[in-house]
């Protein structure tokens, strides 16, 4: 494991120059397959859906910042979640959080539980309504720290407790935190996981998963998934992340001081009911007044430099309207009932100067 501080982990944790030219940024090497001496004989590559040098380059520098030993990089954040679920089997059990990603959320209930596999959804701020949820069949506990869209926090230790009571696999979901924030290895997860088309990536420029890990023996089972189901990022998706994370913790300081500068606005402005933040980070949720579709969609369309649009994590501004975008896969009294309602917006707070921001959303409120 790399032993510089966080900083300086982003630009040079697990790299080094390539040893063919020297370059300092490793080569995109946009190849399907290797040249081998003899059959057999090889120099390490065989085949890019096995290894790519500079997927593994992207590799070494997630497990470098995530304080794990071995990442896997995968097509999208959801590729990534859906080989964490082919290490289960029929009849196996999950916890997860109930305020949870659409996708993943789509993924458990319309995929894996037609294969046997059952889930169950709590508030996992309440560690005690988590355990009472603990069987014999309990193989994993999923957690969303901070969830999206309502950003609640859970304490990672208190579910690496029970995770650990269990003998479950405890799997964190850092995309918001992202591993500048917040290190959940070094907490008691067995899997990190990302979408690291968000923050890790940073320019709304590429779609990509990926899982990290400390266990050799689950890294080892991990990697034959990935090689098994091919779900693979390609060279060039990699060296975009690999690039995003070299300027992660100057970018993950301005994400937040811009939003820490919006919260008492919103907080203040009479055409805010409510506003969530977890106290970090560039995510804020907001409930329009009147808590209704007609308002958020006015609102959401009349923004300038935020732009109405999925995902998250870019230098640029976005807002979201998760009942009908991120959300819409998850039934409306499952969401309202962790208060996804339809008068709510997700704002994706940007690097831009705030004041721009501001006005922004000033304009766009003061419709109402």
């Amino acid at each position: 494991m790399d032993s510089h501080r966080f900083n300086t982990l982003t630009i040079h944790g697990g790299q080094h120059p390539d040893p063919s030219t020297g370059a300092v940024m490793p080569p995109i090497y946009q190849t399907s397959t290797y040249a081998q001496s003899a059959p057999g004989v090889h120099q390490g590559y065989e085949y890019s859906r096995t290894q790519n040098p500079t997927r593994h380059a992207l590799e070494r520098s997630l497990a470098s910042i995530e304080g794990g030993t071995h990442a896997m990089a995968f097509g999208s954040g959801l590729a990534a979640v859906d080989a964490v679920l082919k290490l289960l089997q029929p009849g196996d059990e999950v916890i997860s959080t109930s305020d949870l990603y659409g996708g993943t959320y789509r993924l458990f209930t319309k995929v894996y539980a037609g294969f046997g596999l059952k889930f169950h959804f709590s508030p996992m701020q309440d560690a005690d309504a988590v355990r009472a949820m603990v069987t014999d069949r309990t193989r994993v506990l999923w957690v969303e720290t901070p969830t999206n869209p309502m950003l609640n926090t859970i304490d990672i230790e208190a579910m690496a407790r029970i995770a650990a009571e269990c003998g479950a696999l405890l799997v964190v979901d850092n995309t918001f935190a992202t591993p500048y924030f917040q290190r959940p290895l070094e907490l008691g997860a067995h899997i990190v996981l990302h979408s690291a088309t968000k923050y890790l990536g940073g320019h709304s420029d590429v779609v990509l998963g990926a899982l990290v890990v400390k266990d050799p023996a689950l890294a080892e089972r991990l990697y034959f998934i990935q090689n098994a189901s091919g779900a693979v990022c390609g060279p060039m998706d990699s060296f975009l992340v690999l690039r995003g994370i070299k300027t992660l913790h100057v970018r993950m300081d301005r994400h937040q001081s811009n939003a820490q500068a919006l919260l008492g606005f919103l907080q203040d402005h009479p055409a805010v009911e409510k506003v969530y933040y977890p106290g970090f980070g560039g995510m804020i949720s907001f409930v329009v007044r009147g808590n209704d579709l007609a308002t958020a969609s006015r609102v959401a369309s009349a923004l300038r430099v935020f732009t109405l649009a999925e995902s998250l994590g870019g230098v640029e501004s976005l807002v979201g309207h998760p009942a009908t975008m991120t959300h819409a896969s998850i039934p409306k009294e499952q969401r309202e009932a962790v208060g996804v309602t339809d008068g709510l917006l997700r704002l994706s707070v940007g690097i831009e100067d705030v004041r721009d921001l501001q006005e922004d959303l000033n304009q766009a409120l003061s419709l109402l």
